[in-house]
């Protein structure tokens, strides 16, 4: 668990992070470089949930790489309800794309992560934090008082 007391909104007690993949995590179904060394860095202090639609078809090959198992999800009605499921006051979610604003919108800490793939503009909406990459949305969770900063009112 990772808590984090952010001045004028609360406190937020992390348990879960919830990424999309492709677009977030990878990029044509290739996972950025670094992403799976923050990914187990993150695992010490959140239980790691990867949703996918299996776009690019190599699922054994990412969930080797990630080193998490891969949950197949088909849409964004089934992400949200998967958030929903694990109780969204203790989620952080990561995602990029259409299909990722409900669930963004859902969990305690919604960040959207801009890559190569583009990102919907719904997701601007929908997340409270905007990062450049994956590595830089993971360390954020892992250096709480960056997210602190930044989600203060």
């Amino acid at each position: 668990m990772i808590q984090i007391d952010i001045p004028n909104r609360g406190t937020i007690e992390l348990q879960h992070a919830v990424f999309d993949i492709n677009g977030t995590l990878a990029v044509d179904g290739i996972p950025i470089p670094g992403v799976a060394d923050c990914l187990q860095s993150l695992a010490e202090s959140l239980s790691i949930h990867l949703l996918t639609a299996g776009t690019h078809g190599n699922l054994a090959a990412l969930e080797q790489t990630l080193g998490h198992h891969l949950h197949i999800i088909q849409n964004g009605e089934e992400k949200a309800a998967f958030v929903q499921q694990l109780g969204p006051e203790g989620v952080i979610a990561f995602g990029n794309g259409a299909n990722d604003i409900a669930m963004l919108r859902l969990a305690a800490v919604g960040v959207a992560v801009l890559v190569n793939e583009g990102l919907a503009t719904g997701v601007l909406q929908a997340a409270d934090v905007l990062t450049t990459s994956p590595i830089d949305a993971i360390q954020l969770v892992l250096h709480p008082k960056r997210l602190m900063a930044t989600l203060r009112r």
